[in-house]
């Protein structure tokens, strides 16, 4: 199993491109990750490349922000590449599947998540519930039961 959570602050705006072949939206960025029980002297954050894809990518690029603290969810991949030096390189990084708000929302309250609607929620390329719990249904369809 392959499964990463994490929860820290944006070290800058995510970067969102789209790639040449098909046009597909690609947001990359780095988060912050506080480590519990750093010993003075020892570095006090873990810093993580995040790679989102389509639309949790425009998602990222058009509503995250530096500083703001998100959680990531997703899964650890390691690529290598070759430069036009013939030098080999090695990243690691999280592909997100999924992505939140953590911050508390503007004015108080308890944190949220969001589409980029009005009402706070969680984006994920799954489709969810609306935010009280029920799916929205076409007055034709006719009922599971």
């Amino acid at each position: 199993m392959n499964k990463v959570i994490l929860m820290g602050r944006l070290t800058k705006d995510p970067d969102l491109r789209y790639t040449s072949g098909n046009n597909t939206a690609v947001a990359s960025f780095t988060i912050a990750v506080n480590r519990r029980g750093a010993k003075e002297g020892q570095p006090q954050a873990d810093f993580i490349n995040v790679v989102a894809w389509t639309k949790t990518a425009e998602f990222c690029g058009k509503y995250f922000t530096k500083g703001m603290q998100v959680v990531v969810v997703g899964r650890l991949q390691t690529r290598t590449w070759d430069d036009n030096e013939g030098k080999r390189h090695y990243v690691t990084e999280v592909v997100a599947d999924e992505t939140y708000f953590a911050d508390g929302k503007k004015g108080g309250g308890d944190a949220g998540s969001s589409t980029g609607g009005a009402a706070p929620r969680t984006y994920s390329e799954t489709p969810t519930a609306s935010g009280d719990g029920f799916y929205p249904m076409d007055e034709d369809d006719e009922l599971p039961f």
